[in-house]
């Protein structure tokens, strides 16, 4: 794509490519640079209500570092070069997610239609279904990304950056109680897949159904029809009540023909869905809730060690000294689940108060509410989509991390709605 709106087509449409490559979700800090070039001989630039949040949410994370050596009771560990890597990334993502919104705020819609951004938002869901099913019925493929290859093993080794340069199609986990592969490709982990899947779904529908013809419905049907597979396999809980609070979210807010009609598919593909094999596997997985505990772990300890530390955090995560079963610490031979769970593992408010504090928590959730209240009667199918995915970020911070790949999504759906205001 020629013109200034060629980073944001690179970022989306060739998000394979960074993927495959190992750049995966750190693609867009790469990309924020000629971002930032072209943004700043467009000065003055425009800045849209409650940006102002996510600029105190970056300058609290700078202060944050300050605490980066201290170890809050329950925890263990010492300062070293996995935890500046960590906090580096997260401050670097941070900042371009900033610039990628005034990015898209200051093109103007004959340099990048709304609905053209929608649509590569579109393609990314294409992506992300192919890499789904990927996943289901392929779950061992990986394989070594260049970037992978040329890190120093100390910064490839990194448990956190390893996620992000190495291309795998699946995790596999025992959320059945046996080995079972979680889609997650072409995204660092499956939780992150749900995530953006569910978002992405939002705006495939607007580009491709709202604003689609006769051709393109047909299409979106089958391919909705098809990410229902990777979506159940996935196993992700948090997917699933996200889907289900959507569709009644839409209902309620749109009326008229289109409430029955949407009704009338609902009970259609919930007939659909229960005699067929998916239904099984929704029920199986129900009945085998084992994180639970584990989150309540985790997330209790994430709150009591935050509390020494309320306001700025410890800039990084930590490590809990034993887990829900027992206070051993670090697997052994005969206790191989007595992992230390890292707190803040188990969602974004979760992590905001372990590395930013309870005050970083409340920013990043205003940021987000603040959109719904300013844009809750834009009624347009943007407004209404817009709205819906700030929503989502607020019921899904509770259970997944937005690091990397969601709160690109996330922020560029923000960039969606101030562009729609006008």
């Amino acid at each position: 794509m020629r013109g200034p709106a060629w980073p944001i087509a690179a970022l989306l449409v060739g998000y394979p490519v960074w993927w495959a490559l190992g750049f995966g979700g750190l693609s867009v800090i790469i990309l924020a640079v000629p971002m930032a070039v072209i943004l700043w001989r467009r000065r003055p630039i425009r800045l849209p209500r409650g940006i102002g949040l996510w600029a105190l949410l970056i300058a609290g994370y700078l202060l944050s570092s300050l605490t980066l050596a201290e170890m809050p009771p329950g925890t263990y560990g010492d300062l070293g070069s996995g935890r500046i890597i960590g906090y580096g990334m997260r401050l670097a993502l941070y900042a371009a997610l900033l610039i990628m919104v005034l990015y898209l705020g200051n093109l103007t819609e004959r340099e990048l239609p709304q609905l053209r951004l929608i649509r590569m938002l579109g393609v990314l869901f294409v992506t992300t279904v192919a890499g789904g099913l990927l996943g289901v019925f392929f779950p061992k493929f990986g394989f070594t990304s260049p970037v992978e290859r040329i890190l120093p093993g100390w910064i490839a080794g990194n448990p956190f950056v390893q996620n992000l340069i190495h291309p795998t199609a699946a995790q596999i986990q025992k959320v059945l109680g046996h080995a079972s592969p979680r889609p997650e490709a072409p995204f660092e982990w499956a939780n992150a897949w749900g995530s953006n899947l569910s978002v992405l779904l939002v705006w495939f529908v607007v580009g491709w159904w709202v604003y689609g013809g006769r051709r393109r419905r047909a299409v979106a049907v089958v391919l909705i029809a098809l990410a229902a597979i990777p979506t159940v396999y996935s196993l992700n809980r948090g997917l699933w009540i996200g889907l289900g609070l959507a569709a009644l979210y839409v209902v309620i807010r749109v009326g008229g023909r289109t409430r029955v009609a949407l009704c009338a598919a609902a009970a259609v593909g919930a007939a659909v869905f229960a005699l067929s094999p998916l239904a099984a596997v929704v029920a199986q997985r129900l009945d085998n809730p084992h994180s639970n505990d584990i989150r309540a772990f985790t997330v209790s300890a994430t709150i009591e060690a935050a509390g020494h530390s309320p306001v700025i955090g410890f800039g990084n995560t930590r490590n809990a000294t034993g887990n829900h079963r027992t206070i051993t610490t670090g697997k052994t031979d005969w206790c191989g689940d007595c992992g230390h769970p890292p707190l803040g593992s188990d969602g974004q408010l979760w992590l905001l108060i372990i590395t930013q504090g309870f005050t970083g928590a409340a920013l990043y959730a205003a940021f987000f509410a603040g959109a719904i209240r300013r844009h809750w009667r834009d009624r347009s199918p943007i407004g209404l989509a817009g709205v819906l995915v700030m929503a989502l970020v607020l019921l899904y911070m509770f259970v997944y991390d937005g690091l990397v790949t969601p709160l690109s999504l996330y922020l560029i759906s923000f960039a969606l709605l101030w562009r729609n205001s006008g």
